[in-house]
């Protein structure tokens, strides 16, 4: 079996599964993606994901899938998706190896 292009801690399935169920409506998983954004460059997208499209990669942990961007593969690989909960912000995290930086701020990366 190959390894999937990410992989996805615990606390990122759980989070993912709250907001499916919270959705109301069936959904094939989220998708991960990069877009063009910020002062680095790139950021992260997360969206919901009402079909798996021919080229998407999925990577499925327990009970979920997270489908990824054809274009955002090569840019994800080798990454973890987790989810983080703190007092003053909570979100998915990606700690990413092909990262070369990061804006000042957090919401942007470049390759």
């Amino acid at each position: 079996m190959a390894t999937p292009v990410i992989s996805i801690s615990d606390a990122a399935v759980g989070r993912v599964r709250y907001l499916l169920k919270q959705r109301g409506k069936p959904s094939a998983g989220v998708k991960v993606g990069i877009r063009s954004r910020g002062c680095s460059g790139l950021s992260y997208t997360i969206e919901y994901a009402d079909e798996i499209s021919k080229f998407d990669e999925v990577v499925e942990k327990d009970d979920i899938r997270v489908l990824i961007d054809p274009k955002a593969v090569m840019f994800l690989i080798g990454t973890e998706m987790d989810f983080v909960e703190e007092k003053l912000k909570s979100g998915f995290v990606f700690r990413n190896p092909n990262e070369k930086g990061r804006c000042g701020c957090g919401e942007s990366f470049h390759v």
